[in-house]
């Protein structure tokens, strides 16, 4: 590039100090595409995170005139976007295109930002690890051998490796935090019903899915809420002054305790919080049955997948056959269908118990702080699909025992890569807020990031690793 911004350095910057190159005449948008598609023909035969790429349709596109003009940005293959594959991560789905625009697609037009794929996802978005017949094995910038987490794996590990410098993800269950924690990036899930519409078929599992984005700085997500949100918090520039109450516990919905390693990073953040002025203090655990409360998940994500099966069924005339989703999918249908419709009343009866359950154990405090996963990142294959179901779920609750009650709640939550073990490996910091609350998470945010800076960490498996010369 004439600019001499060479690939590496470039890799290390975030979306807006891109976009701030673009609006100032030292690259233009062209050069960041060339120098994304180089970032990734380098890396993504490591690290499988981009399913479906089209620089050509991307270069054809005139860039918006937002505060992201020219920043390529890649979409989770669980929402649509025109013109381009929307498979689901299913083998049932490969040959799906999304026909046309949503409210949420022209916001990300509207911003600026140039799409220029799709990123992994898990089949439906169900598990906590994107390896799927359809796509293969999504890797971890930070450990090739280690999963970069699910649903949201495609997206997380892009970003990490400084494919691209921010990418659409979705939470339904902590499938933006969990993959942010993994790869050590800032996961930020904004209030359920905050972003616009991105085009999801509605179903009780979809209800429970908030959009938004993972990035390396806090202010890139925070200045992509104010650019996706339905009704305005705005652009969240800075830390608060004010000092928070902070109710801290590490108790899983389960009834478990996290790992060593994890606890250690925990109680790293509550000295943290103390060492800033907050007052933490020891909270009680809300009372909520975990086993209960996943088995209701899946049962709705059951439902989910028993529709799909149907719909597809009816279009093209023939049943769909087993082979034609990954075993867990097919599992999860079949237990929907065999425990009928009462089953599904049971469940809207475990969420409400359990939001109740929540909000008054939690109502005293600005802020909550758990650990985002109560494990460390797991191997590939921890959570195949072709692990028996019900040992698949035993495994979901031992690991992510923190972050679907904020889902089942609609609060907004982050995890924060606060803390790095001694191989290098990060693990995130939990924060969740009340309904609306956005803003008093993204101001702790920004000063958690001055206190204790991440963006100067790079996985190993990543452009900035990789390309520097």
């Amino acid at each position: 590039m004439s600019t001499g911004h060479d690939g590496a350095l470039l890799a290390q910057l975030d979306a807006t100090a891109q976009a701030e190159l673009v609006a100032r005449g030292e690259l233009t948008a062209t050069e960041l595409l060339d120098a994304c598609e180089a970032r990734i023909a380098a890396l993504e035969p490591l690290l499988n995170a981009i399913p479906t790429l089209d620089m050509g349709r991307a270069r054809a596109q005139t860039p918006g005139a937002g505060p992201f003009r020219g920043v390529p940005f890649l979409v989770k293959d669980v929402v649509p976007y025109p013109g381009l594959r929307w498979s689901l991560g299913s083998r049932l789905m490969a040959h799906n295109t999304a026909p046309s625009s949503t409210p949420f697609s022209e916001r990300l037009d509207a911003a600026g930002l140039v799409t220029i794929g799709k990123s992994a996802t898990s089949e439906f978005g169900l598990l906590g690890s994107t390896e799927t017949r359809l796509e293969g094995v999504t890797h971890n910038p930070w450990d090739l051998s280690l999963s970069a987490g699910g649903s949201s794996g495609g997206a997380v590990a892009a970003v990490a490796a400084g494919l691209v410098p921010m990418a659409h993800a979705s939470d339904g269950g902590g499938s933006i935090r969990g993959p942010a924690s993994m790869c050590g990036l800032f996961g930020f899930m904004p209030t359920r019903g905050r972003p616009v519409s991105s085009g999801y078929a509605s179903s009780e599992f979809t209800d429970f899915v908030v959009d938004h984005c993972v990035s390396r700085s806090v202010r890139d997500s925070a200045l992509f809420l104010s650019l996706i949100e339905e009704n305005a918090v705005g652009f969240v520039r800075e830390p608060s002054r004010g000092r928070l109450r902070i109710g801290a516990w590490t108790r899983t919905l389960s009834g478990g305790e996290p790992d060593p390693e994890v606890r250690r990073a925990h109680d790293r953040a509550v000295a943290l919080l103390g060492e800033l002025g907050h007052h933490v203090e020891e909270a009680t655990p809300p009372a909520i049955d975990g086993a209960a409360m996943g088995d209701a998940f899946f049962l709705v994500g059951g439902a989910m997948v028993a529709g799909i099966v149907q719909m597809v069924a009816s279009l093209r005339g023939e049943p769909v056959r087993p082979d034609e989703l990954e075993p867990f999918a097919w599992w999860t249908a079949e237990n929907f269908l065999r425990r009928g419709p009462a089953a599904l009343a049971e469940a809207r009866t475990i969420f409400a118990t359990a939001e109740r359950t929540y909000l008054e154990a939690t109502a005293r405090y600005d802020v909550v702080l758990t650990p985002t996963l109560a494990v460390l990142p797991w191997r590939l294959g921890h959570f195949s699909s072709f692990v028996p179901g019900e040992e698949l779920m035993r495994r979901m609750r031992e690991a992510m025992g923190y972050t679907p009650i904020h889902n089942v709640v609609g609060c907004p939550a982050m995890s924060v890569p606060l803390h790095f073990t001694d191989g290098g490996i990060p693990v995130g910091a939990h924060f969740a807020a009340a309904r609306g609350q956005d803003s008093t998470l993204l101001a702790l945010a920004y000063e958690l990031e001055q206190a204790r800076p991440w963006a100067a960490r790079h996985a190993p498996f990543s452009c900035a690793k990789l390309l520097a010369t």
